[in-house]
């Protein structure tokens, strides 16, 4: 068996940010500092082998078990549900989950409230448990224009300075869930590599707090 524990990475800045605390920890991998184009780099010496995918992916190679371990956000975790053990809070890419809408904005109690949303998910639990009845409106990209353009009365998205909400006359009405970036395992590779993922987890953990 690969004794080398995989480590899905997320492109970006926050990627970035992420693979530092691992070097902290001790699990540095010098070639992926380089100037290059490369997606997988090792380090043979420390059992660690990693490489970068796009954020939103991140759990699928980890449920998948093409990665043992990753780190995702806590919203695709709750948008998503992959079958996966989450075991830190990295408290990176700190933000919220929100309800925004324009500004005096009053729910229309007794109708049915659209709502634009990516986190199509995370917006039913939310409303379900409110037992507001609701029409979700999934979109891809710039939510923000959605009640603005009347095709919706709020929408649920991510809010982290909420500067594009004011910048759009919108702003934050109630607030979901906070965000941030978790530290997650494969199930199977946290039983078999559980020496090494215990390891790496305490090592962060020292550097989180």
């Amino acid at each position: 068996m690969d004794k080398m524990v995989n480590i899905a990475l997320p492109k970006g800045r926050l990627g970035e940010k992420v693979y530092r605390l691992f070097k902290e920890a001790g699990y540095e991998c010098p070639s992926i500092e380089e100037n290059n184009r490369k997606l997988i780099f090792e380090n043979p010496e420390k059992g660690v082998r990693y490489f970068w995918v796009k954020p939103s992916d991140v759990a699928i190679y980890v449920e998948r078990g093409a990665a043992d371990i990753g780190v995702a956000g806590k919203d695709i975790l709750l948008e998503y549900r992959p079958d996966v053990y989450e075991l830190l809070d990295l408290k990176m890419g700190v933000c919220r989950m929100a309800v925004a809408a324009k500004k005096g904005f009053r729910d229309p109690k007794g109708e049915t409230l659209r709502v634009a949303t990516k986190f199509p998910n995370i917006a039913a639990a939310y409303y379900n448990e409110k037992c507001r009845d609701i029409d979700i409106i999934k979109l891809n990209g710039s939510i923000e224009i959605a009640p603005i353009l009347g095709l919706s009365d709020v929408i649920v998205d991510i809010v982290e300075t909420g500067t594009t909400l004011k910048e759009n006359d919108l702003e934050p009405v109630e607030t979901i869930v906070p965000i941030s970036a978790r530290l997650i395992a494969n199930k199977a590779a946290y039983k078999f590599k559980n020496q090494q993922i215990t390891a790496i987890r305490k090592g962060m953990e020292e550097q989180v707090q």
